[in-house]
């Protein structure tokens, strides 16, 4: 098949329908990419910047389209698409206003008769394997800081997202950056692998599965492309008895069924402690039954449909197997009159009665539902929470701000929050540990993988 075709969750109808890029093409993209970008690199920082900063103007303006784009391709609710416009900007500007103290020449300090210094030096071409959960807040990791850095970009997104991709070099082309410093390509699984595995590509950034990322890694084992990687997640939250419940009910349960539970970073297990155990499951049965799960162009609607009826079935598939082994769901299902077997419309769910013999706790669950199990103190917690192959966020809900710090550093994760979940300040690395990950985006960081360091060692004097 030589096309890709988005099927959208709301109707099931073909969204949008595009030709697949033939290998010629991937040939001259590639070669394109690595004429534009010594002479983008060439350009001072300063006038990268503003030109980026003028397409991040360029995509903001064109909100009101973008967003039911995203909609129809994913299934978001309208009500909550134009969010991930607004954090495209708050990432991007972040990026552009600590680019130059993050670019800045390292200077090891003084050394009589020399001059000592290490600069970051971009990568080259740098290609970005995009997913469809969060088309653009995914990407714009990447593209961005990589573009500042004075990189050229070649994006693949998702099949499922492809006007993306096209958003993004809509916007970089009003901005008037030169041709062939990004591109997008539109390709098979087979040609994203040897894209990823040619020579002229210095460095992918992926976000995905697990699978996906071994894929990432077994295309570039060929060459000396570096690879980061944002990967799966289970990620679990501890309620303590000091927690404000309510503030505690209403986060966790936005945190697990916020995009129809389709986030790496969301909520997917809640460990509460014993006395406010009961307490708390009963608020978060009582608030997700206040959930709309219907038509997501409907702006009352809060929970949209999944992004294709296979993946709902997946998660169908495991709650029906924490049943089977002991669990007992919380949710009536036919409270949402939306819900459906054959389609991608799926019931919110809370599980209780679980454990970590289920893979309801154990394994990835990309959508609504999640598992609440009762503990006896911190440490029961904190062994539980560790208990998992993933290691991308972790929750903590506690007066004891103290108290949570200690915690946090027993916890193998890459984030720790305390009172908030499912969310990423720009300002702080993004990163993941175990089967969620290796590298890291956004933050001053972020710009370490997008870069190499290139020492510079004069003798001045003679």
């Amino acid at each position: 098949m030589n096309t890709l075709q988005t099927v959208s969750p709301v109707d099931g109808r073909i969204y949008v329908e595009r030709p697949l890029e033939s290998a010629d093409g991937i040939h001259r993209s590639l070669d394109a990419a690595v004429r534009a970008q010594t002479p983008w690199d060439a350009l001072p920082l300063s006038s990268r910047c503003q030109l980026l900063s003028r397409a991040v103007d360029v995509f903001c303006s064109k909100a009101a389209e973008i967003a039911p784009e995203i909609t129809w391709q994913m299934g978001r609710p309208i009500r909550h698409a134009p969010g991930e416009i607004r954090g495209f900007e708050e990432r991007a500007r972040y990026m552009l206003g600590v680019a130059a103290a993050a670019l800045a020449p390292v200077e090891p300090g003084e050394k009589s008769g020399f001059k000592r210094q290490i600069k970051r030096v971009p990568l080259g071409v740098v290609a970005v394997v995009a997913p469809w959960n969060y088309p653009y807040l995914t990407a714009v990791n990447a593209v961005l800081p990589a573009l500042i850095a004075g990189n050229a970009v070649i994006l693949k997104h998702s099949h499922q997202t492809p006007l993306c991709a096209e958003r993004f070099l809509e916007a970089f082309a009003a901005a008037g950056l030169p041709a062939g410093v990004f591109q997008y390509l539109h390709l098979s699984h087979a040609d994203t692998a040897r894209l990823m595995a040619d020579p002229r590509v210095a460095s992918v950034c992926f976000t995905g599965s697990v699978a996906g990322g071994k894929a990432v890694i077994d295309a570039t084992s060929a060459g000396f492309a570096t690879a980061g990687l944002e990967l799966g997640g289970k990620d679990p939250a501890l309620v303590r008895a000091d927690a404000n419940i309510a503030h505690a009910i209403e986060t966790l349960t936005d945190g697990a069924f916020f995009n129809a539970g389709q986030s790496c970073c969301g909520i997917k297990r809640i460990y509460v402690a014993a006395p406010r155990y009961d307490e708390f499951v009963s608020g978060v049965v009582e608030l997700t039954k206040q959930y709309r799960l219907g038509s997501p162009l409907d702006p009352e609607t809060t929970l949209g449909p999944m992004v294709r009826t296979a993946a709902a079935d997946a998660v169908r598939a495991q709650v029906r197997d924490a049943v089977a082994r002991g669990a007992s769901q919380l949710i009536d299902e036919t409270l949402f009159a939306a819900s459906a077997r054959g389609t991608p419309y799926l019931a919110p769910q809370v599980l209780v009665g679980v454990d970590h013999s289920m893979p309801i706790m154990r394994e990835e669950t990309f959508g609504p539902a999640v598992g609440i199990m009762k503990v006896a103190s911190d440490e029961e917690a904190v062994r539980l929470m560790n208990d998992s192959d993933f290691g991308l966020t972790a929750a903590i809900f506690s007066a004891d701000a103290a108290r949570a710090e200690a915690l946090g550093d027993a916890l193998e994760t890459g984030t720790v929050f305390l009172n908030r979940c499912d969310y990423l300040d720009p300002a702080l690395a993004w990163t993941g540990v175990k089967n969620s990950g290796r590298g890291c985006t956004l933050s001053r960081l972020g710009f370490e993988q997008l870069t190499r360091p290139k020492s510079y060692h004069f003798r001045v004097t003679t």
